[in-house]
């Protein structure tokens, strides 16, 4: 349903978060708000400098802005089953429809590991009603040379040295800023194109590449299958999920953007236009079971290829399956509402994660699950990553949270300890693979009773973030709600007891209001940064799920549609929220969220029908 017109406001110059859609063409994506400006541009990929990232300092970050003169209010939404937006923005004497896509290249199967992007931002000014003064003004990062075309500009700058952009206007306009007004039935196009000349011209119809990019999104959306809680959100994030996608090679990326504030003024700002391990792990089973089974085996081959190509086990790689660059503060740029540091790179990828190690054999495993096989080179690392684990799984780390302190003896860490010797061991006997399927599955076994005796404090009756000899230190150990995650990764039941004491004790203690989780409290598990974050999302999803696996289907049901209510009017989610006003953290739109959106429905469905009840269905 589309949404109500609403008045259009800043802070500080900055649109809420939430007050932006998505536009993506599986190469790179961008951020159009509410007000008609494009704030967020990185191309020609996800991890390449940003040509526009006014998102993050709305004066020196550059924006490709169609502004309608004595804007009221506006409203937005997506062209169904696509990732092409519309922005409906009204004045005192009409309204301008504002179409924008990253467009396809003609006939594109977008579920094919091939190059749909044309390497275009195609924007389309139509008024509909009455008549609107419309300025275009396109203003890139940094210092931009600027030259005259036949057809329009070329603009360049070492602010974004992987691109040359062209910039053209139909009807032609006097140059990068322009004023025009519009009566009804009247359009105009607007395109940004870093393709080679002889690309762009071989299709040079506007409006056919509008109409094809919405036809090949849609064509590819008859892949997707669910029939269930929320269906309309669940089909909006398989589409995300899709815009998250690097086609090349199959790697999802965390989120289109960075440095996007964890709390507003905060220095929790990271960088996470790259793909985690542990992202695949989570995310190829539910992208499978909603019908995305070709970029669900795709993100799997890329991440078991790049731990063997390169040989090593990395928390999270670039698009190309390489380290990313090195973190770095930006020192140009002020951050969202004045929220630094602005930072490029992720420090983590150099972090001791130990969970990589069976989140890895978990990917190995779903591939095995679903037919495949495993080559002698692939395995032979893999055993290795298994031969880790089994002699490291008692050391500290730096956890899933990735926090900046020196390292614990994580609880989660630990159980992907275990998950990495049982996965290989499934496999070793299935496919009767060199090794020893015996030691790894009983080393397993060794592994979940240590945690289940070294991580639970009786006297509050949970589970808690590190393992700990005694029970005085496990009694000081905060609680943590990746625990919440265990079931999910088959180390424990849902309905071990205590698993069903420790749901209780991370809802309760972590509790942020309204269903919302913290990750932690840094006061009790400290992370080595200084303020506080937002409720981070799929905690809560986790939530669900394990309510739902304990039978109490009705209130997994009940916090399930709180969560999905939260969605912008788009039906895209951010990494947090911020409890107390419910707006969007973090970078947006989060992956991880809308894997939520997915896995719990599906949770839910099973659940409800185990259980012999019904699921809200809207």
């Amino acid at each position: 349903m589309t949404e109500h017109f609403r008045p259009v406001s800043a802070v500080d110059g900055y649109l809420p978060i939430g007050d932006h859609g998505l536009i993506g063409d599986v190469r790179s994506a961008a951020l159009v708000g509410r007000d008609g400006a494009v704030s967020w541009l990185c191309a020609p990929r996800f991890d390449s400098s940003p040509v526009f990232c006014a998102l993050l300092d709305h004066e020196r970050g550059g924006a490709f802005r169609v502004v309608a003169h004595g804007l009221q209010e506006s409203r937005q939404h997506y062209h169904p089953d696509t990732g092409v937006l519309v922005t409906e923005l009204r004045t005192g004497t009409g309204v301008l429809e504002l179409t924008d896509a990253l467009t396809l290249n003609e006939g594109v199967d977008l579920a094919e590991r091939t190059r749909a992007g044309r390497g275009e931002l195609l924007r389309r000014m139509r008024v509909t009603h009455g008549e609107v003064d419309v300025e275009l003004a396109v203003q890139p990062r940094g210092e931009v040379s600027v030259q005259r075309s036949d057809d329009g500009w070329r603009l360049h700058s070492d602010d974004w040295p992987d691109v040359i952009l062209h910039f053209a206007v139909s009807p032609p306009a006097d140059g990068l800023n322009s004023r025009i007004r519009l009566a009804a039935g009247q359009r105009v196009y607007a395109q940004l194109s870093w393709a080679d000349d002889a690309h762009r011209r071989r299709w040079p119809d506007p409006e056919r590449r509008m109409a094809s990019t919405i036809v090949d999104w849609q064509r590819w959306a008859r892949c997707l299958t669910y029939d269930g809680p929320q269906q309309a959100l669940v089909r909006r994030s398989a589409v995300t999920l899709k815009m998250l996608d690097h086609d090349a090679g199959g790697a999802i990326v965390a989120a289109p953007t960075s440095s996007l504030p964890e709390a507003i003024g905060g220095e929790r700002n990271w960088d996470y236009r790259f793909s985690w391990v542990r992202d695949a792990a989570f995310s190829v089973y539910a992208m499978r079971r909603v019908g995305l089974a070709s970029e669900a085996n795709n993100f799997l081959h890329w991440v078991l290829d790049a731990v063997e190509r390169k040989g090593e086990a990395r928390v999270l790689y670039d698009l190309d399956g390489h380290a990313p660059p090195d973190e770095r503060v930006d020192p140009h740029l002020r951050g969202y509402r004045h929220s630094s540091p602005v930072r490029w790179g992720n420090g983590a990828a150099e972090q001791t994660q130990h969970d990589v190690w069976g989140e890895i054999l978990d990917c190995a495993h779903q591939r095995v699950a679903g037919g495949g096989a495993i080559d002698p080179a692939l395995w032979s690392w893999l055993r290795e990553l298994v031969g880790r684990a089994q002699r490291r799984w008692h050391q500290p780390d730096h956890g899933i949270w990735e926090v900046r302190t020196s390292g614990r003896l994580f609880t989660y860490s630990v159980a992907m300890c275990q998950v990495a010797l049982d996965r290989a061991a499934r496999m070793a006997r299935r496919l009767d693979l060199p090794g020893d399927p015996d030691t790894w599955a009983a080393d397993a076994d060794r592994i979940r009773e240590a945690l289940l005796q070294e991580a639970w404090d009786s006297q509050r009756q949970t589970l808690v973030e590190h393992l700990a000899p005694d029970e005085e230190q496990r009694a000081a150990a905060g609680l943590d709600a990746s625990l919440l995650a265990l079931p999910l990764r088959r180390m424990i039941s849902s309905t071990h007891p205590k698993m069903i004491a420790t749901t209780a004790a991370v809802a309760e203690r972590l509790d942020a209001g309204d269903g919302l989780l913290f990750r932690y409290l840094p006061e009790e598990s400290p992370d080595g940064l200084s303020g506080d974050e937002g409720a981070f999302l799929l905690c809560s999803f986790w939530l669900v799920d394990n309510l739902a696996k304990q039978g109490r289907v009705d209130e997994a049901g009940q916090l399930y549609e709180s969560l999905c209510a939260r969605a912008n009017p788009l039906g895209l989610l951010p990494e947090q929220i911020e409890p107390a006003t419910g707006a969007f953290l973090g970078n947006f739109p989060q992956a991880f969220s809308h894997v939520g959106v997915i896995s719990s429905a599906l949770n839910l469905q099973r659940a409800a029908r185990e259980n012999h009840t019904e699921v809200t269905r809207r």
